[in-house]
């Protein structure tokens, strides 16, 4: 599901100063298992979510100016710039600023990534593809942070590249959020 219309959803710093010293242990062991892993956190948000989650679309264009980090590292001239959040019980679980190189983009990828009917995670399972994790960039994070109204948080964000066989083709700039923590709804909430 998506939306191209911002929604008012919960979005909190993933770590919370009034956290008890437990429950802030386990937000910390949770946090190091989400920035080391290099799976899809799509099928993650999923799994903690209990079932689907919610794209929003919060902005999408076409663009040929953009920041050094993103020309050092995709090829071409041309990049969607998309930023989304992925939601689920009216909690933000995580945003996330992506470039995407046009050049050598799959036609079907293209499409499906402008019409931002699905996460990028769902996309890739088309793709055979590996993370390239990269420095810290504070350039896109501030991007990201300013489109979603604040709530910079770098310690629990992270930035990689998607490479292909043909090469890389994404770069992607995530924030985790609070509802990461969620609990689980029980059966038949």
């Amino acid at each position: 599901m998506s939306s191209f219309e911002y929604q008012a959803l919960e979005r909190q710093r993933f770590h919370q100063p009034s956290d008890a010293p437990a429950w802030a242990e386990h937000a910390r062991d949770m946090l190091r298992l989400l920035l080391a892993q290099d799976g899809s956190t799509t099928r993650l948000c999923e799994t903690i979510a209990g079932g689907p989650v919610s794209l929003h679309v919060l902005e999408q264009r076409i663009v040929q100016a953009v920041p050094a980090e993103v020309r050092a590292v995709l090829p071409g001239a041309s990049f969607i710039e998309r930023i989304t959040c992925l939601a689920a019980h009216g909690q933000v679980l995580m945003d996330n600023l992506s470039y995407i190189a046009l050049e050598g983009l799959p036609e079907d990828v293209q499409r499906d990534l402008e019409a931002g009917a699905m996460p990028i995670g769902h996309l890739l399972s088309r793709l055979w593809v590996r993370r390239s994790f990269l420095d810290a960039a504070p350039v896109l994070y501030e991007r990201l942070w300013g489109a979603v109204g604040g709530l910079p948080d770098s310690d629990a964000s992270r930035t990689y590249c998607i490479v292909t066989p043909e090469g890389p083709r994404m770069l992607i700039a995530e924030t985790y959020r609070r509802g990461m923590l969620m609990r689980r709804p029980a059966a038949g909430d």
